[in-house]
């Protein structure tokens, strides 16, 4: 059995670790480095030297586990009882631009759930965590999602995949919906660190779809444990797969739902 209460402190530690060294690469970033893994979806050395890392420090922490990460820089989960599951630079396109939010983002799980969550924030030096029963903290303080329940006082985060074919129609609806009904609607390019802002309070909901595992393991865990909803665009448990992914304080979850679901079904989504 894992000690969740211990490993969360030496995970914490990895993260900003690497966040620090991801300033560091910022602040003489090459932009010419940059390379397209597919339409607007960007990838550089920074992606990969970040995962490296992150993939040494945490197999010293916990040698039987397995990986699930973005850049694949190790062998994938084969089946261990314990798996991480990472991304080491959650927002490049900013992170590219030199603008906030971007994160490092690790994620415990086992076969059926996530058991420990870490999102360090590098712009604004703040560590989001949580672990299956414990809470969810930013830094060393105890979070919780805010208590709205009207849409018009809710700050609604979307997110643009970067299946934009696929997406656009859904997306589109949801702004029709939300625009001047809601409190605001904002776009911020990392859901990871947005899926904390809703633990946080700062936002009360987040919708995106065709993500990966890797951008909403941790944010997930953190913002359940903060109090708030997660489920896919039918109401399900799927989202960790990151294909669906509506999260909420939990007040509103139910009318979010609705707007998704009168979206897909007027742009015939699938």
């Amino acid at each position: 059995m894992v000690d969740l209460d211990r490993l969360v402190i030496q995970v914490r530690e990895v993260a900003v670790s690497v966040g620090c060294f991801l300033k560091e690469q910022r602040a003489a970033f090459d932009r010419s480095a940059v390379q397209e893994k597919g339409p607007h979806d960007y990838v550089s050395y920074v992606d990969k030297a970040s995962e490296e890392r992150l993939v040494a420090a945490l197999s010293v922490l916990l040698p039987e586990a397995g990986f699930i990460t973005e850049e694949k820089t190790i062998g994938q989960y084969a089946g261990e009882e314990y798996c991480w599951v990472i991304d080491p630079l959650d927002g490049t396109t900013n992170f590219i631009h030199d603008m906030a939010p971007y994160c490092v983002s690790i994620a415990l799980r086992n076969s059926t759930e996530v058991l420990l969550g870490v999102v360090y924030e590098v712009c604004r030096n703040e560590c989001y965590w949580a672990y299956k029963g414990g809470g969810a903290y930013l830094n060393d303080k105890s979070i919780r999602v805010s208590d709205i329940t009207s849409m018009n006082q809710a700050q609604i985060l979307l997110g643009f995949p970067y299946d934009s074919e696929h997406f656009r129609p859904v997306v589109l609806g949801l702004i029709g919906q939300m625009y001047g009904t809601v409190g605001a609607e904002r776009l911020l390019g990392s859901a990871a660190v947005e899926l904390c802002y809703v633990a946080a309070g700062r936002a009360e909901g987040r919708i995106e779809g065709f993500l990966g595992p890797w951008d909403v393991a941790a944010g997930c865990l953190i913002l359940s444990e903060a109090g708030g909803r997660v489920t896919d665009f039918n109401g399900g448990d799927t989202y960790l797969s990151g294909r669906e992914v509506l999260a909420s304080n939990g007040h509103i979850h139910s009318q979010l739902l609705h707007a998704v679901k009168h979206s897909i079904a007027c742009s015939g989504w699938l």
